[in-house]
Formats: C-alpha cells, sequence, structure tokens
C-alpha cells in the first residue's frame, strides 16, 4: 500500500491518465453498446419494411411469383401464383417444387414434371447469369381434361446471394390465355380478311404509305389483265389513266394529312393490253392503335360499262338520233360557250334549210325524206371539219356554229362549200336528185350580239327567211335592215300564240272524179299566216309544234276549222280529208272530241275524211286501233296515206279498219314513163279494188296520168292538174 501511495505520489500524473482512459474507455464502451443496440433495431426496422414491401410487391402483381432454393424447395408463393396453378391456402414452404399438387402439360398435351419446368440442375444454375429457361406450358387442374388446360408462361431466374447467402431461383408465371385468345382471333380475324379479300367480287388492294402495292386480290389482277404476282410492289399510280393521277395523288395527301380518312374517286385505269378501264376507286386509311399513319386499303369497281351507258345515254340526250347531229340543247349550250369566251368576235352562225324538202316527204314518203337528212347531215359535217358544231334543230332545218374564224370569209367559204356539194346527185328510190338549201349567216358583232346566243340566232334565221324570200338555194348576210322576229328559233315562242291568235289557217286542195272530173271534196293542208313572215308551209313549223307537245291541239284546231268549214259549204254533198298521225290518235281523246265536234256542228259523220300516213302507223299500238276502230263505226271513213311506199301495207289493209287508200304520188310521178311505177300502181289498184276500198291517187300533173290511173281502177284523183290549195274564201 505504501508502496502504492509512494508510486502514487511518484507518478500521480500517469496514474490519473490512466484512470482516466479508464473512465473514457467505459465511456466508449457504454457508447458503442448503446450505438450497436439502435444499429439492431434499426436494421430490423429496415428488414420489417423490406418485408412489407416484398409482401406488397407480391400481393400486388398480377403475374404469378414462386421462390426457389437452389435445391428445389419452396420459400415461398403469392396469391397470383397459387390462383394459376390451383393451390389451395395452405403453407408449401420447404415443399419441393416436383411435389406440388400441379399438372402441366405441353403444347401436344404431354404431362410435363413441375420440376422439369421450373427447377434446374446446380451445373445449370452455376452457369446462369440471366434467365434460366422460359417455356410456354399448360395447367391443367386435377380430374380436368388436358383441352381445358390455362395457357402460361414460366421464366426462372437465378438471384445470387450476394455474399450474404445461397443463391435462389426467382420463377415468374405469366397467364398467357387472354394473349392466346386475342392471338386466335387475331389470326382467325386475318384468315376471315384473307378469305374475304380473295373471294371478293370487286377488286381490292393493300398499299403503302408510299403509294406502293403491298398485296392485290385476283379479281383486281383479273380488271387490270395481269397476275397478283406482277402487281406486288407497283406504284399505285403507274397503271393510273395519266390524266388521272394529280387529282389521285391529292386525295392521298389529304388522307395523310387527316383532312379526311377516306375518299372516292372516279378513274381510270390502264390495261396490261393498253385499254382503259373506268373504275370506282374507294380508299381508306388504316392508322395503328396510337393514330398513326399505317397503310391504305383500297377497293376497285369496275364500271366500264356503266359508264358506257351513260355517256350514251348524255349523247342521245344532246344528239339527234337520226343524224347524230348535236340537237337543239347541246347546240345551244355550245354556242353560249363559245360567245363566253374573249374572241367572241370571230364567230358565226349559218341557218340552213333544205328547198323542197316537204314534196320529197310527199313524193318518196318518209323513209326516203330521213335518207335526205342523213346525206344532208353528212355535207354539212364535211363543209365545216374541226371548225365548229353542227345541229339539226328540227324537221330540214339545221344550225352551225363556226368558232376562231380567221376572217369573215370562212363563213362565206362554208356556205360554198355546202352548195357546191348538194349539187352532187342523191341516188334515192333509183332516181338520182338534187337537194338544195337556203343559208342564212350571222356574223357576232355589236348589233346581232345586243340579245346574246338567242339573239345570233334569231339573225341568222332572219337571214335565212331573206334567201327564203329571195329564190331560195342562195345564201343571204344579216344586217341591220332585216327584220329580226326570233327567227325560225323563234317560232318555238310563237307557236303557242299563233293558235290563241288563230293564225294556223286551212287551205283546201280539190278531189275530183277522175272519170268526169267534177270536184267531189277536199283536202284540208294546214298553213301559219305569220304576222311578219307571211304564209308558212307545215315543213317550216309542223316539227316545232311536235317538239313543244303541240301537236294534238294543233290537230283538233285543224278538225274543227274543217268540220267548220263544212257547215259552211252551201253543197251538202262534199267532203273534206284532214291529216291525223298517230300520235294523235294514241292520245286516246282524239277520236271523242272529233266526234263532238262533228255533231256540234251537225256535220254528217261520212263528210269527215281521215287521212292517216302509212309510216306513221310503224308503232301503232292497241290504243290507236281503238281509235280507229272507234272513228269508222261512227261512220268516219279512214283513208290510209302515201300507200305503197310503207314496210307493211297489205298487214295494214288486213288487221286496220280502213275504208280506203291514197297512191303515193312517188308511183304517180313516174306515169306513164315508167313501167315500173305504171305495174305497181296497176297492181295496187287492182288490190285496193278487191278489197272494196275507196281509191285515190294524189301528185297528178298532167292529163296523161290522170287517164292512165283512171283506166287501172283509180276512182279518183289530187293534184297540180286539178287545182292548188286555196283558202276558203277562193273556193266555190
Amino acid at each position: 500500500m505504501d508502496q502504492l501511495l509512494e508510486l502514487t505520489a511518484q507518478h500521480g500524473g500517469l496514474v490519473l491518465a490512466l484512470a482516466g482512459l479508464a473512465v473514457l474507455a467505459c465511456i466508449v464502451l457504454a457508447v458503442v453498446t448503446s450505438v450497436s443496440r439502435r444499429a439492431t433495431a434499426r436494421h430490423r426496422m429496415e428488414l420489417a419494411l423490406l418485408r412489407r414491401r416484398y409482401a406488397a410487391v407480391l400481393a400486388s402483381t398480377s403475374d404469378g411469383i414462386l421462390l426457389q432454393s437452389a435445391t428445389g424447395q419452396i420459400i415461398d408463393v403469392n396469391a397470383a401464383a397459387r390462383e394459376m396453378l390451383g393451390l389451395d391456402g395452405q403453407d408449401f414452404s420447404g415443399v419441393l417444387v416436383a411435389d406440388l399438387p400441379v399438372v402441366l402439360v405441353n403444347a401436344q398435351g404431354q404431362s410435363l414434371n413441375p420440376a422439369a419446368v421450373m427447377r434446374h440442375s446446380p451445373a445449370a444454375i452455376n452457369r446462369a447469369t440471366t434467365a434460366i429457361d422460359a417455356e410456354l406450358v399448360g395447367i391443367a387442374r386435377p380430374g380436368q381434361p388436358l383441352s381445358a388446360a390455362r395457357m402460361v408462361q414460366v421464366v426462372s431466374r437465378m438471384v445470387a446471394g450476394g455474399g450474404m447467402g445461397a443463391p435462389v431461383i426467382l420463377t415468374t408465371i405469366e397467364d398467357m390465355t387472354v394473349q392466346g385468345e386475342v392471338k386466335a382471333a387475331l389470326e382467325r380475324s386475318e384468315l376471315q380478311f384473307r378469305v374475304a379479300m380473295e373471294n371478293a367480287p370487286i377488286g381490292m388492294a393493300l398499299v403503302d404509305l408510299s403509294w406502293n402495292i403491298i398485296e392485290v386480290n385476283s379479281a383486281f389482277a383479273e380488271l387490270l389483265g395481269t397476275t397478283r404476282e406482277a402487281l406486288v410492289g407497283y406504284s399505285f399510280s403507274d397503271i393510273s389513266h395519266p390524266e388521272d393521277r394529280e387529282q389521285e395523288r391529292m386525295l392521298v395527301q389529304a388522307l395523310l394529312a387527316g383532312a379526311q380518312s377516306r375518299f372516292s374517286l372516279e378513274k381510270r385505269y390502264l390495261r396490261a393490253d393498253g385499254h382503259v378501264v373506268w373504275t370506282m376507286l374507294d380508299v381508306a386509311l388504316v392508322r395503328t392503335p396510337n393514330s398513326a399513319s399505317d397503310h391504305f386499303v383500297a377497293q376497285v369497281r369496275d364500271t366500264t360499262e356503266s359508264r358506257l351507258k351513260s355517256e350514251m345515254l348524255a349523247h342521245r340526250a344532246m344528239h339527234d338520233p337520226l343524224t347524230g347531229l348535236a340537237n337543239r340543247t347541246l347546240l345551244q349550250e355550245v354556242l353560249q360557250s363559245v360567245l363566253d369566251q374573249p374572241r367572241r368576235d370571230r364567230v358565226a352562225v349559218l341557218a340552213c334549210d333544205l328547198d323542197g324538202f316537204k314534196q320529197i316527204n310527199d313524193r318518196y314518203g318518209h323513209a326516203a325524206g330521213d335518207e335526205v337528212l342523213v346525206h344532208v347531215a353528212g355535207v354539212l359535217r364535211a363543209a365545216i371539219g374541226p371548225r365548229g358544231t353542227v345541229a339539226r334543230m328540227g324537221g330540214d332545218e339545221f344550225v352551225i356554229v363556226l368558232q376562231d374564224m380567221e376572217s369573215e370569209r370562212v363563213a362565206f367559204e362554208v356556205a360554198t362549200a355546202i352548195h357546191a356539194n348538194l349539187k352532187e346527185p342523191l341516188r334515192l328510190h333509183r332516181r338520182r336528185m338534187v337537194v338544195r338549201a337556203s343559208i342564212g349567216i350571222a356574223l357576232a358583232d355589236a348589233d346581232t350580239m345586243a340579245g346574246g346566243a338567242p339573239g345570233l340566232l334569231a339573225a341568222a334565221d332572219a337571214a335565212l327567211y331573206r334567201a327564203k324570200a329571195a329564190g331560195r338555194s342562195t345564201t343571204e348576210v344579216y344586217d341591220t335592215t332585216m327584220e329580226v322576229s326570233g327567227g325560225m328559233h323563234g317560232l318555238q315562242s310563237e307557236m303557242q300564240g299563233a293558235l290563241e291568235r288563230r293564225e294556223i289557217v286551212l287551205h283546201y286542195q280539190p278531189f275530183v272524179d277522175l272519170a268526169t272530173g267534177v270536184v267531189l271534196g277536199h283536202e284540208a293542208l294546214v298553213r301559219w299566216q305569220h304576222p311578219s313572215r307571211g304564209l308558212l308551209l307545215p315543213g317550216m313549223f309542223l316539227s316545232v309544234a311536235e317538239e313543244m307537245g303541240l301537236g294534238v291541239p294543233l290537230g283538233m284546231h285543224v278538225v274543227s276549222e274543217a268540220v267548220g268549214y263544212l257547215a259552211r259549204c252551201k253543197d251538202q254533198s262534199r267532203w273534206v280529208s284532214v291529216n291525223v298521225s298517230a300520235d294523235q290518235l294514241g292520245d286516246g281523246e282524239f277520236a271523242a272530241r272529233l266526234l263532238e265536234e262533228s255533231s256540234r256542228y251537225r256535220v254528217a259523220p261520212g263528210r269527215l275524211v281521215i287521212e292517216l300516213t302509212e309510216t306513221s302507223l310503224v308503232d301503232a299500238g292497241t290504243r290507236v286501233r281503238h281509235e280507229l276502230t272507234q272513228l269508222r263505226a261512227a261512220g268516219i271513213p279512214v283513208l290510209l296515206d302515201d300507200f305503197g311506199t310503207g314496210v307493211s301495207p297489205l298487214s295494214y289493209l288486213r288487221d286496220l279498219p280502213v275504208n280506203g287508200v291514197k297512191l303515193d304520188m312517188s308511183f304517180t310521178a313516174g306515169i306513164p314513163e315508167d313501167p315500173a311505177a305504171a305495174r305497181v300502181s296497176r297492181a295496187l289498184g287492182a288490190l285496193a279494188r278487191e278489197l272494196d276500198m275507196i281509191t285515190i291517187a294524189e301528185g297528178i300533173e298532167t292529163e296523161e296520168q290522170a287517164q292512165f290511173l283512171h283506166h287501172n281502177g283509180w276512182r279518183y284523183g289530187q293534184g297540180w292538174l286539178f287545182g292548188s290549195a286555196q283558202p276558203e274564201s277562193a273556193l266555190d
């Protein structure tokens, strides 16, 4: 003790230092102990947090999670895996994967050991750094058929211990049933689309965003006269008609820009053989789920036939069916279009009307008249060439529109060419005849253009009227001294008023008894007493009346005037014939109104005679026959006019209720010089007499003709020899 004290006394500072160190060591130890305890608690808290997070992950994921040791003992299984594998709620910790009550099957339906799918050998584990395996298998519940297996994808991954323990195997199980169903549905949809596309009756194509063909069906290949293989990869534009490519391109760009989702376009394609086909192209843009443009679907329908039909109907609506020339409607459109152009002062209109065309119809029949009109149409086409448009306005009236003329001289050259070419004889009924025409010219200037297109047409008609009045077969040019009242075209607007103003009058040409020369009756011939143009013959306005639908009112006006004349006639034995068309009889009420008119004037039925042209009866229907029967039953005689010129006169005599015939003047004209005409007239007269019919020969101009016809059975005669048509005031 003493030594200690001494030592202390000697080394007091060192002891104190050691003591201090001891105390400090104690304090440090106490502190370290305290920190260690706090760290352990923190680690435990962090571990608990990690476990909660781990449990939350396992519970929230839709994929199945199975954690196993390298030796195959189960460490953990989440709820999703239990549900997929069909495991109950018992604890499978420590259970070997191979012992799980699960039935796994491969794609062939063969059973698999769960361990073979979800566990591998240590060697495989030692080699694996990422995924160990991925396999698509089916899970069949015990007792269920293998066909009801639930498809899952199993992926196993080694997770290293990181120096903290042995590695484990993490197995994820993804339910592929829905994906499989979706895939199957997509495959079915794809198959259905392919089948529908291939068997579609119309052309179909898949086209990429560069407008190149991806795929086409057989119908599209057949439409273009090639094969499907030849079209794949081909530019859709290259098979289009060059004139249609720009419009197609603009519509495609509009789709890509989002301005529209589809378009339709009538367009043309070029076939492999060089021919052109008309089609209706329907294109839709297909987008991905994120709205990105993906490809086009195109449908192509062949519209060539319907297009041709439409064009044919449009052509018929705008062209004369007999001559193929433009009709009135098209002519007016063409003229207005020409006058809307800047150089309208280089335009001329030529109105052309045939001279003596009615006599051709009367002498040779309407069929021959049609041949003449076709011939004249060809002459007019040849005269103008590509310099304008020729139109038939109706009857024997034609109009020519010349445009882009170098000078006024061109119009005169065309008129001169028409006159010259018409001088070439036309062979008709074994005869050579010359057709002549009168022409009126109107040049576009301030005077003629004051009334626009109608004013120019009226000016040309005024010039034509002057040419007719000057002796016909000539050409006149419009000037301001000529009165313009609408011209030939103005007749249409004046016709209705003409009936109301009673400007339509009758002239009467006599019938005589060929044996005695005594006048027994007259034929009523219609005329228009125009207030400014004078007396117009039927050829100048009848076609206009028919076009306006005034045929029936005009026919009834003629009947009423004729019946009135009979009522005023001193000689109550005389009779009057009126010309009636099959169209008028087809009205259905014409006969009844005719009989009503005769009764009102108290005219005996036998004094009014109906003349029907043979050619007008070609399409006579049941209604016409009924009307004729009604007239004959009432005692009104019916004569068949132009007898011998039609296609089936004998059938008309047999089937129609006619009382007599009028020999066409084409046969009369050849008598007696033409032996054939003489034989025909003799035979027709004998036939009519055999049928106990009235016989009248028209067109008699000489005594020789009258005598011949009288001796060969024709009882009555008509023609210039016995007198021309005169107004009622000039008759006896």
